[in-house]
């Protein structure tokens, strides 16, 4: 059983497609978080597709069903610690992908993601299916 793990974009599209990996995964999950960042992106790539009002409200519902975890004075504490050890490593990331990362580290939660470059992250933990 996982209690918390944090839901990335293309964590998110899976879902949305009910992927079987993914959806055994997320059965073992007790509580999910959604960035709002992520929310962000996911609504961008519904704006484009073709069952747009589905889609809209499957991540109505999901939104209601997770803890939706917003930006704060504290995330920018830990988003300037990821920008930094990243820079120090010489391994940047996406800058979406750096806000994700703060919240991760922020609520020390695992990050459902297909991307490997949040396994450069320090204190960060990627978790994929």
């Amino acid at each position: 059983m996982i209690p918390r793990l944090l839901l990335d974009t293309n964590a998110v599209s899976d879902f949305a497609e009910s992927e079987p990996a993914i959806m055994e995964l997320l059965a073992e999950v007790q509580v999910l978080a959604l960035p709002v960042v992520v929310v962000g992106e996911y609504r961008f790539g519904i704006a484009q597709a073709r069952n747009v009002a589905d889609y809209h409200l499957w991540l109505e519902r999901l939104i209601t069903q997770t803890d939706v975890l917003n930006i704060t004075d504290e995330t920018t504490i830990h988003y300037a610690e990821v920008r930094l050890d990243l820079k120090r490593i010489g391994r940047p990331i996406p800058m979406n992908d750096v806000w994700i990362a703060a919240l991760c580290r922020q609520h020390e939660l695992p990050i459902l993601s297909r991307d490997q470059h949040f396994d450069v992250v320090p204190k960060i933990k990627r978790l994929a299916w």
